[in-house]
């Protein structure tokens, strides 16, 4: 089993390849992820902790951040897309074609992965694209920039968004360590 820590996903790669976004299949997302791991090549996939119930017992379970992607940081030329094209349970990657693949930038991804490191408190909220921008000035998430959407003495909420996926995050931090980015 790969570490699935994202800062060792940053380590290994050079920072000038572009992060991509690799659409699936339902409940396909570690299956891919596997999948690209053992072909060498440096995949992201976020995970939250989520509270399940079987057998009337409730405990937390990892799922993706973002259900039904997982994320590419790799050069990409005609080969290696043909190789991730044939990974099983994969859609596509996003984009026009293997040539215009569409990047997600670095300001997006780099705080996905903090949160992920962090494993801090994440839930599922609505994409936003407009909102007042804000900076998370202490704690683990310092430096980590979103869009504010509440604050109050004693928590905040702060959304994070990858554009390309229309798809955000929201986490839960100290509302006092806050100010405008």
């Amino acid at each position: 089993m790969i570490n699935e820590r994202p800062s060792d996903a940053v380590d290994r790669t050079s920072t000038v390849d572009p992060w991509y976004a690799l659409w699936t299949h339902s409940h396909c997302e570690q299956l891919v992820h596997d999948q690209l791991a053992g072909k060498g090549l440096s995949v992201f996939l976020p995970k939250v902790e989520l509270w399940s119930r079987r057998r009337g017992v409730r405990h937390l379970v990892p799922a993706p951040m973002f259900p039904g992607y997982l994320f590419l940081r790799h050069a990409m030329d005609k080969r290696t897309y043909v190789e991730v094209h044939k990974t099983k349970g994969l859609v596509r990657a996003l984009g026009e074609r293997w040539d215009r693949l569409t990047s997600i930038p670095d300001d997006e991804m780099e705080p996905i992965q903090r949160v992920a490191a962090a494993r801090w408190r994440v839930l599922p909220f609505p994409y936003l694209k407009e909102g007042q921008r804000a900076r998370v000035t202490g704690g683990p998430l310092a430096g980590v920039e979103g869009i504010l959407v509440e604050t109050r003495p004693d928590q905040g909420l702060l959304v994070l968004s990858v554009h390309l996926l229309q798809r955000s995050v929201a986490v839960v931090f100290d509302g006092t360590e806050v100010a405008p980015a």
